[in-house]
């Protein structure tokens, strides 16, 4: 129609402002007109007083309608095309051609409709400005010795805050003193309290549940997490989709056409099939009535935020509805490997001895490697210390660069180290052992003599919690699952085989990643990438949408990804996807429905065969209700199944 004037809930998901809740005074107005509309039909239809009937009808129409009479005639004084001003000729056309009731019903119908899709399209809204309200206004911070109460803005970095138990966070820190466990639900989505003790950090909006902590201030209010994640979520709301984009294209056309085919209709029949001026001027009228698009209008963006808020209320932040309608219609998901699908973080899975006891391999290594601060080294001590086994004295210790260490123990020369450090050695019982445990994925050290190998320690990286299902769901929805890794081809290809992973690429380097994503995005179109946003950062950055795993706290990575998910958890991916699937196809069921019924009560207007208040409660209002009431069911608990 004539702008967001003519429509202006038409704008959902762009205003910040938010839109009312039902109040008593709107309650009163709409029972009360509702009385009046009911008791004028009655009297007027059912007694021998047509008049007072009409005029408990003109009352109900005034007190329901006011709001869009008034509406309708400032925008007709400005020559403003808007739904009021049809709404209002309508109901007059029909109080002064007889029939009252019909008049009455459609501004009570539209009165009430309009103010019930307020209220539906601001839920969204008030959605995101409920995150900004987690965060308590008042904070607790030690001055002069003393604790005292100020505004959360008044705060400065490297004050020392204090939340006792129940408390609310009310900045992001560094844990000074005290332990406890805290509810990081509003952020990160977590059901499940993480322990924080000295050294930890914490963030605004979060909850003390249990213990007291002293929190080092090390962000003002304006530049918390969940301040940022408010900004974002809702500078997200200005990315126009496709699907929104195509729809303002069509709207375009639509309003045009619609109200050229009311005027033809005036014209036409009377014209050439003799059809009454009046009956044909009221077939015009309804189709006027129903020429605002405003349910295909909203049909995407009330479906978009109520995604978008949705996956914020659950510790992913969606920075923008297109990368939220990329996600629900790509078919490629790809991960990084390293700190996404494993933890990075080796471990110690089989101990073998040739000639000596497992044990003593142990032992032995961990000792030598105790000296060493390579990742194999602190996976092969921490298992001895789970074990309980003593560290031996070491002399002589000399590290050689990418192959390993040698040292004495016991007066006798060990060695720990790659197949290169041992080479010529006794190559018996333990090579076929090696290439089983190599040939696993797995990352094999020997351990050896001067004479022989004497052991094997096998580690590998941790499969993330939940990795392994998060694979099989993404595949369970069609989606094809593509790793890629900077490690050796045997590594990478067993891990893919454990994961269940459907393609594998390794010994990328970053240059490397970036070029592989380009060719999957040639072959398969939108793609989809999941990382740590560090290491990964170029490739992300390259990819159709950007994943960004773990980023609390990270302000680099909520600034650079198109999807942050801020606890480190993969199955929030899994997450993501079956959301952004279900936002998509609410999308296109409301554009569908929109069109469809649209469509065919103009149909049914130009044949005569609906009159004003149908047009009003089906093909207008009552379509716009709809519309929000499918999007809002992206909300529920049960969305993303």
């Amino acid at each position: 129609m004539a702008g967001d004037e003519a429509c202006p809930h038409c704008r959902v998901g762009v205003s910040p402002v938010r839109r009312p809740a039902p109040g008593r005074r709107e309650i009163a107005v709409f029972t009360i007109s509702g009385a009046l509309l009911l008791s004028g039909i009655l009297v007027g239809y059912f007694t021998p007083y047509p008049l007072a009937g009409t005029a408990l009808l003109l009352a109900a129409a005034v007190l329901s309608g006011y709001g869009t009479l008034r509406a309708g005639f400032l925008a007709l004084i400005r020559l403003r095309f808007s739904i009021a001003v049809l709404i209002s000729i309508a109901s007059a056309g029909a109080f002064l051609t007889g029939n009252p009731a019909e008049g009455a019903t459609v501004l009570y119908l539209y009165a009430v409709a309009e103010y019930l899709e307020e209220y539906a399209a601001g839920r969204a809204e008030r959605s995101i400005a409920s995150l900004l309200d987690l965060a308590p206004q008042t904070a607790r911070i030690r001055r002069d010795g003393e604790e005292v109460t100020v505004r959360v803005g008044e705060v400065g970095v490297g004050e020392t805050a204090v939340a006792r138990p129940g408390d609310t966070v009310p900045l992001d820190g560094i844990v000074t003193a005290g332990a406890s466990s805290v509810d990081q639900a509003a952020i990160t989505g977590e059901s499940v309290p993480v322990a924080k003790g000295v050294g930890d950090a914490v963030y605004a909006g979060t909850r003390n549940v249990e213990g007291y902590l002293e929190i080092r201030v090390t962000k003002p209010e304006e530049e918390s997490t969940i301040a940022r994640v408010v900004a974002l979520v809702a500078e997200a709301q200005a990315h126009t989709s496709p699907t929104e984009a195509f729809i303002e294209r069509f709207s375009r056309y639509y309003t045009p056409a619609v109200i050229l085919t009311a005027a033809l209709l005036v014209v036409v029949p009377p014209l050439a099939l003799g059809v009454p001026f009046l009956e044909a001027f009221y077939r015009a009228l309804i189709l006027l009535v129903i020429a605002c698009p405003c349910a295909l209008a909203i049909s995407t963006p009330v479906s978009m935020v109520s995604g978008i808020t949705t996956a914020a209320h659950n510790g992913v932040l969606i920075k923008g509805r297109d990368s939220l309608e990329a996600v629900g219609t790509a078919r490629v998901v790809v991960f990084d490997k390293t700190g996404t699908l494993t933890t990075g973080r080796l471990k110690v899975d089989d101990l073998v001895g040739f000639g000596i006891p497992a044990e003593e391999v142990l032992a032995l290594a961990a000792s030598l490697e105790s000296r060493s601060g390579h990742p194999v080294a602190e996976a092969i001590v921490r298992r001895a210390e789970k074990e309980g086994i003593a560290l031996r004295d070491v002399e002589e210790f000399v590290s050689i660069t990418g192959r390993g260490v040698r040292g004495t123990i016991g007066g006798a020369t060990y060695l720990v180290g790659n197949e290169a450090l041992l080479a010529g050695r006794d190559s018996g019982a333990w090579q076929e052992t090696y290439d089983r445990l190599e040939s696993e994925g797995k990352t094999v050290v020997l351990v050896g003599t001067d004479s022989a190998v004497i052991g094997l320690v096998a580690l590998s990286d941790v499969i993330r919690e939940n990795a392994i299902k998060t694979v099989a769901d993404l595949k369970s929805r069609g989606i094809r699952t593509v790793m890629l890794t900077g490690d050796n081809e045997r590594v990478g290809e067993a891990v893919a085989r454990r994961l269940g992973i459907d393609e594998c690429h390794a010994g990328l380097l970053p240059e490397e990643k970036v070029a592989m994503v380009e060719h999957l995005m040639d072959r398969y179109g939108l793609v989809v990438m999941v990382g740590d946003g560090v290491n990964d950062a170029p490739a992300l950055a390259r990819v159709n949408v950007g994943v960004a795993m773990g980023a609390i706290g990270s302000d680099v990575a909520i600034g650079a990804a198109d999807v942050v998910v801020m606890e480190d958890d993969i199955a929030r991916v899994a997450y993501l996807v079956a959301l952004s699937e279900k936002t998509v196809s609410v999308v296109r069921q409301n554009v569908v429905a929109a069109l469809v019924v649209k469509l065919g009560i103009a149909g049914l207007a130009v044949l005569g065969l609906v009159t004003l208040w149908m047009a009003v409660a089906f093909g207008d209002m009552g379509l716009s209700l709809a519309v929000i009431a499918n999007a809002l069911r992206i909300g529920r608990p049960d969305a993303e199944q």
